[in-house]
């Protein structure tokens, strides 16, 4: 079971990369970064309603009143990490910002383990644990480290420092949060449907004041018809990436389960840059990122065999 639910989280991890492009291609098309999100996650939320019909997930629902109301709101912690995507790459880099995501996450899910929040199971660090720690910050830094940053990149202030961080944390979260509603309800899709019900509505609700007061331009739906059809994975993507999360965590644990997705990211990044895939240039991809990749395994396998 614990080598299942690894190379799940690898193959969730590895889907990344495949959304972060086909968001792209969207914002392209309909010309509103916002509006491209908000329409991947009620496709998202759509497919889900449809699986969880099929599954009979959605008697679940029923037990509403059985969980606590901030349980039902762990979807806006997608919402939030989209927004900050779209805030900080313009500024910092994307570069920098994934590296403050990956920087967020990796923290969040220790801190998880180590103190047993939001009802995940404690787990002792031992000595074998850390080692395993040291080994994926080590994996982190070599990554970012081999994904050279673009000219003249600015200088990154303490508060871009902390946003990337903070909403880079809040994946880790989401999952802990959805995997104690999934306690409650008993129904795995029900819990993702919810998160991305709540992610699309706060989604809609930044696209419509930003629109109305932001400047922000309205979105072209004509542009839609240009579309490849690996624009409209992003949804499919993140619903899978949800649900992994949320259903990996309480058997593998929190760190774990984001090491392998954030292994899983890379070795794809990797294939995405070196055959030049979905419509992305071909670059070459330096050995101290696949070192960092390696890295980044062993220290999974050290965490999770501590």
């Amino acid at each position: 079971m614990t080598v299942f639910y690894l190379i799940l989280a690898l193959l969730a991890g590895a889907g990344l990369p495949v959304q972060a492009a086909a968001n792209a291609r969207l914002s392209k098309a309909i010309g509103n970064p916002y509006a491209a999100t908000t329409l991947q996650l009620s496709l998202a939320a759509a497919l889900l309603l449809l699986a969880a019909a099929a599954r009979g997930d959605l008697a679940g629902l029923s037990r509403f009143a059985q969980a606590e109301p901030w349980q039902w709101l762990a979807g806006l912690a997608s919402a939030a990490y989209v927004i900050a995507g779209i805030v900080l790459m313009p500024r910092i880099g994307a570069v920098a910002t994934v590296g403050l995501f990956i920087t967020g996450q990796a923290a969040a899910s220790l801190l998880l383990d180590g103190a047993g929040l939001l009802g995940m199971p404690r787990r002792a660090f031992t000595a074998l644990t850390w080692l395993g720690i040291v080994a994926v910050a080590l994996g982190i830094a070599l990554v970012v480290r081999g994904q050279a940053p673009a000219r003249g990149a600015p200088r990154i202030k303490a508060g871009w420092i902390l946003l990337g961080c903070a909403c880079g944390g809040l994946l880790p979260l989401q999952g802990a949060v959805n995997a104690g509603l999934a306690r409650v309800l008993n129904a795995p899709l029900a819990v993702s449907l919810a998160s991305f019900i709540v992610a699309a509505a706060g989604m809609a609700v930044v696209l419509g004041l930003l629109t109305a007061f932001g400047g922000q331009a309205r979105p072209r739906l004509a542009g839609l018809r240009e579309l490849p059809w690996w624009g409209w994975l992003g949804g499919v993507v993140g619903a899978c990436y949800v649900t992994t999360v949320f259903s990996a965590m309480p058997v593998i644990g929190a760190a774990a389960t984001v090491g392998a997705t954030i292994a899983g990211q890379q070795i794809a990044s990797v294939l995405i840059d070196r055959h030049g895939l979905l419509g992305l240039p071909r670059n070459a991809v330096p050995a101290v990122r696949l070192a960092g990749i390696a890295a980044l395994l062993g220290g999974i396998l050290a965490i999770r065999l501590s």
